[in-house]
């Protein structure tokens, strides 16, 4: 996800990274012919950006924190997942207003293998993040590890389902729907019925 408050350069940057990406291809694509398209300079990248790569996942450091906090400050109250959940309604919400190019963003990194593994490593520092604020909130290890991967699911899903129609759809309504679709599916599997069904 691009960072918060972009300036007006690191702006017409992304913009033209993002029309030259999909024009072309991102490995096709030179950090040379992105300045050229917006009008700046070599030097004016390297102050917002360390490469072509990093014009779609700057920021993106600041994601695991952003969520970890949420999570601590969760009211006490509310039991582990429903704290994970209020996080990321807060946290998506809070990045879905500052995401002019989400979905073009998530075009370019379905065509590039090598974006989609750095999309899955970012995912994995969210999951032990979240992971890690859930145990300081006093859930057991092997639980909190179990609910981070499906927070950081549904926070994907509902992130590429804002993304498909903003215009439509607040994200706290797509975390939702996610949720409860997940719910929805665990409460229709019977799952001591699994056991006979398993070869061993």
């Amino acid at each position: 996800m691009e960072p918060p408050g972009l300036t007006r350069g690191a702006a017409y940057l992304t913009a033209a990274a993002m029309e030259l990406y999909l024009e072309h291809g991102y490995d096709n694509v030179t950090v040379a012919q992105i300045t050229a398209r917006a009008g700046l300079t070599r030097r004016t990248f390297s102050r917002y950006f360390t490469d072509k790569r990093d014009v779609l996942f700057a920021g993106s450091e600041q994601l695991p924190a952003a969520l970890a906090g949420a999570v601590l400050h969760a009211d006490d109250a509310l039991p582990p997942f429903q704290a994970l959940l209020a996080a990321l309604v807060e946290i998506g919400e809070l990045l879905a207003g500052r995401v002019p190019h989400a979905a073009r963003r998530r075009a370019v990194i379905k065509a590039s293998p090598e974006l989609q593994e750095r999309e899955r490593t970012k995912f994995a520092a969210v999951t032990d993040a979240l992971a890690g604020a859930l145990q300081q909130r006093g859930t057991a290890e092997s639980a909190a590890r179990l609910l981070a991967h499906v927070g950081a699911a549904i926070f994907q899903t509902a992130f590429e389902r804002w993304t498909d129609q903003p215009e439509h759809a607040d994200f706290s309504a797509c975390v939702r729907e996610a949720a409860t679709e997940l719910a929805s599916s665990l409460g229709a599997a019977d799952i001591p019925a699994l056991s006979g069904r398993i070869r061993t």
